[in-house]
Order: structure tokens, then C-alpha cells, then sequence
């Protein structure tokens, strides 16, 4: 809520209807009522008991213990990808997360190496995704998964049918893979392990990369690798070929094409008739028939233009922001310049 400072009075009836959406908007919270005798609660029950037989009364049980916490809701209206680009890119492209990544590298760069064998993602790009994640693997979340998902199914309306369908993958998981729902933590959205999955993912794209009979994506460190790399192949990674190139742009018919979306649809004669030029010491590397996408970033006195290929969006199937996908990129990118000159170096 914003009162404009203007505005030296308001009428009682209007700071009233301001802020009773405010006191009611989680209604758990408001009126203090236990969870589970909450009408679309026992319709989430019902659906679990008819659809996948699990045992209502244990079930009923079990999400009462789950707890609502404001501050989850507070956290994902206020996420990292609401920021500009010259405040994002510091929090994830760090001297430390780049000198960690290495050290990552050069501790797992067998699993690494067998997983590009396996899935044709680089090593630089798994190590990127698990840095930005979790840091890789020190920072894995402080709030029960349970708690993150009941409260963001059941009072967190904008998302809230989203939010219903990772509970039920949660309940479907922990079942399949005989673990206690009430054990993990996760990050505030219900996201686990070192690659931070959420349940859906975890059920579809998680693979146990050692052979030890099981997915453990919290203290294994090689099934997270290789299910990053599962996921990325399964989104359609294509190895070897380009990520993203730094573009110039004249003009101003380059706007039209700044909101067209992640997914890559424009050719480079497209591109080039709007303004867009790559800025490449061999733009003809790229092929012509290569589709893209032009991505804006803001800066503090000035707006980035960078063009983004089909991996670039593969990598945004991870968290669905450009930023996000940025960020990820130039961690790689720097990873393989100093992995490579390490190696130079011992040469």
C-alpha cells in the first residue's frame, strides 16, 4: 500500500477499506483457524485421498503441523528478479562465487565430465546453475518444504493453484522416496537440495548419477550434478552451440522487439532490420537461420542489449527471467575463462 505524501489527511473510512485487505488477505492468519478445517484444504485432502490413496487421516494430520509463516509471503513478493540489472548481477557474479565455482570444478570435474558425456552440458554451466542456487550447496534453505508449500498454496492466492499442485508432487515424492515430509528444508518457494528443485522437478527430471539405488539431491553431490544436466538436455540444451552475444542497436525499431519474450523467434536478418547489430569480433560464426530473442537490461546510466539463442532460453526454463538466465551465463562464462587459464597456466 502506497499513501502519497500529499496527501496530509484521509478519511477513517478510507485508511479502513485500505487496510482491511491488508489484516485478511491470509485468511489462516486473520482468524487464527486451524488449517485442516479449511474448506479448500479438505477438498486438497479429498483429491489426495480419491486420487492417490493416501490415508486421510495421517494426511489430515500431517498438514496440521504444517506451519504459515508471513514472512514466506513476504519473501516471494519481494524476489531478487524484481530488481534491476546493475543490482542482480552483483549478488550472483562475485569474485567469491566465481573463486568457489572453481574449487567446485576442480573437486567434481569427473562427475562433471561424465555428465557432459552423458547430457552434453558443459561443466561450467551445471557449476553455474548450483552456484546461483545454492552457493553451491552451502545455502540450501532455512524453511521446512511442507510449511513453504501449505502456505503459498492455501494464502498466496495469485499463485495458489501452482503452489496446490507442488504440494501435491511434494506429498507424491517424499512417499515415493521414502523420506519424512516434515524433514526437508528448502528455500521459501518449496525448492530443495543443491540445484534447488522444486517437487515437480524433482519427480521428473532428478536421476541418481552414483548408482547407489537412490536420488538425493541434498548431500549427493553428483545427483545434483547430473540432474542439472538432465534437466537442461530435457529442455532442449544444444550442446556446443552458442548461449548469447552481446548486440548494439540503432535506431529505435529495436523496441518493438524488446517484449517478445524469452523463447527465440527472430532470425538475424530480423534483428538486423530492426536496428540490431551483434557485437561480435566474427558475427558470421552465428548462423543466419539461428533464431533469437533481443534482451534489455538496465544499467545505471545506460541500457545492455544482448541477443539470446536457444540455450539462453533453456537456461531461463530454470527460473523464467532474463536476468536470471544473464546472471547464470556470465558466471559460466567467467568459470571457463579461469578454469582455462588455470590450465594454461600448469601447461
Amino acid at each position: 500500500m502506497t499513501i502519497s505524501p500529499h496527501n496530509k489527511t484521509i478519511a477513517l473510512p478510507t485508511i479502513l477499506t485500505l487496510l482491511l485487505p491488508l489484516f485478511f488477505s491470509c485468511s489462516a492468519f486473520a482468524a487464527n483457524k486451524p488449517i485442516t478445517q479449511r474448506a479448500e484444504v479438505q477438498q486438497f485432502i479429498d483429491k489426495m485421498v480419491s486420487q492417490h490413496q493416501f490415508e486421510r487421516e495421517s494426511l489430515t494430520q500431517l498438514l496440521s503441523e504444517a506451519s504459515l509463516k508471513r514472512d514466506i509471503i513476504k519473501a516471494i513478493t519481494r524476489p531478487y528478479e524484481g530488481k534491476p540489472w546493475y543490482k542482480y548481477r552483483p549478488i550472483f557474479v562475485t569474485k567469491k562465487r566465481i573463486r568457489r565455482g572453481l574449487e567446485f570444478w576442480q573437486a567434481n570435474n569427473e562427475i562433471l565430465s561424465r555428465a557432459e558425456q552423458k547430457y552434453g552440458v558443459p561443466p561450467e554451466i551445471i557449476t553455474a546453475i548450483i552456484g546461483v542456487e545454492s552457493f553451491y550447496g552451502r545455502h540450501k534453505g532455512r524453511y521446512r518444504v511442507l510449511d513453504s508449500l501449505t502456505t503459498l498454496g492455501f494464502d498466496y492466492p495469485r499463485r495458489g493453484k501452482f503452489f496446490r499442485k507442488e504440494l501435491e508432487h511434494y506429498l507424491l515424492m517424499t512417499r515415493e522416496e521414502e523420506i519424512d515430509p516434515l524433514s526437508l528444508m528448502g528455500s521459501y518457494a518449496g525448492a530443495m537440495g543443491k540445484p534447488q528443485f522444486i517437487s515437480s522437478s524433482y519427480r521428473e527430471y532428478a536421476v541418481d548419477f552414483n548408482d547407489d539405488g537412490k536420488r538425493d539431491l541434498w548431500d549427493n553431490t553428483a545427483d545434483a550434478i547430473g540432474s542439472v544436466a538432465n534437466y537442461f538436455r530435457r529442455h532442449g540444451w544444444q550442446q556446443g552451440a552458442p548461449i548469447a552475444s552481446k548486440a548494439n542497436v540503432n535506431g529505435s525499431a529495436f523496441k518493438k522487439l524488446i517484449k517478445k519474450g524469452l523463447k527465440p523467434t527472430l532470425t538475424q536478418a530480423q534483428l538486423a532490420s530492426h536496428g540490431v547489430i551483434l557485437d561480435e569480433t566474427q558475427p558470421d560464426a552465428i548462423p543466419a537461420a539461428m533464431k533469437a530473442t533481443l534482451i534489455e537490461l538496465e544499467n545505471r546510466s545506460h541500457k545492455e542489449y544482448w541477443v539470446g539463442y536457444r540455450n539462453f532460453y533453456v537456461i531461463s526454463r530454470y527460473n523464467h527471467s532474463a536476468l536470471y538466465s544473464m546472471a547464470v551465463f556470465q558466471l559460466a562464462t567467467e568459470l571457463r575463462k579461469q578454469h582455462n587459464d588455470a590450465i594454461a597456466t600448469l601447461n
